[in-house]
């Protein structure tokens, strides 16, 4: 799987269906169910990286997540040229440097 689309789509079969954002109290929260996850919440379970076809700075970042009751989740994000412009200060990345990752392989995430 190459593209950010086709890896969504796949994901949403599987049940990946709930993104989280940050949120203004520095948070990972549920954009559907607005449950608030702490970084000890979390287990990154996937990273994917993909770059533009057209222009390597339109690049982005997917995690996949899992929270401790198992409910699987994902987080995108953009790295290279529009980093600073997807999320203000550094409170993000700080986020994600202190949630466990746990790299699984495809199969055991899309059975």
């Amino acid at each position: 799987m190459t593209t950010l689309t086709r890896v969504l789509e796949r994901l949403h079969e599987r049940g990946f269906d709930h993104e989280l954002k940050m949120s203004d109290h520095g948070r990972l929260q549920n954009s559907d169910s607005q449950k608030i996850y702490d970084p000890e919440d979390l287990t990154i379970i996937k990273v994917y990286r993909f770059e533009g076809e057209s222009d390597p700075g339109d690049s982005s970042v997917l995690y996949l997540m899992e929270d401790k009751d198992g409910e699987k989740s994902y987080v995108m994000d953009v790295y290279g040229t529009y980093a600073t412009e997807s999320h203000e200060g550094t409170s993000f990345d700080d986020f994600l440097k202190k949630i466990k990752v746990e790299d699984r392989e495809e199969q055991l995430i899309y059975g």
